[in-house]
């Protein structure tokens, strides 16, 4: 097997993980359902989290190539971080296809706290 190959297989495993966890799978459906930015208290009010594992599932997944921080004066927000490959393209359908109502005590909180679907 080429090198190229394992280095993605590598990636694809590291996706795999830090997508099997509940919290970080929440976050991932949050960000994909509202297309834009997410701050940290945000995500600990939608998911009633303490932000010490809030900060660390994001960590996972920052590390895992799947969002990205942008500081915006003493406030970070979170975004996907997309890309043109398919398997990016099917980690997202995959995520997007569990059923809202699954998620709706996160949506009706998202509704309640003003982060916008």
């Amino acid at each position: 097997m080429a090198n190229y190959e394992v280095n993605y297989l590598e990636k694809y495993i590291t996706v795999f993980k830090a997508l099997s966890d509940m919290t970080r799978l929440k976050i991932m459906w949050l960000l994909f359902s509202i297309d834009s930015k997410i701050s940290v208290s945000e995500i600990i009010d939608v998911l009633e989290e303490n932000q010490y594992n809030v900060s660390k599932h994001l960590k996972i997944l920052k590390n895992a190539g799947l969002i990205y921080e942008k500081k915006e004066g003493k406030w970070s927000f979170y975004h996907y971080l997309p890309s043109d490959d398919i398997f990016d393209k099917q980690v997202r359908q995959t995520v997007m296809a569990i059923p809202k109502e699954l998620m709706s005590e996160e949506i009706y909180k998202c509704q309640v706290k003003n982060v916008t679907f």
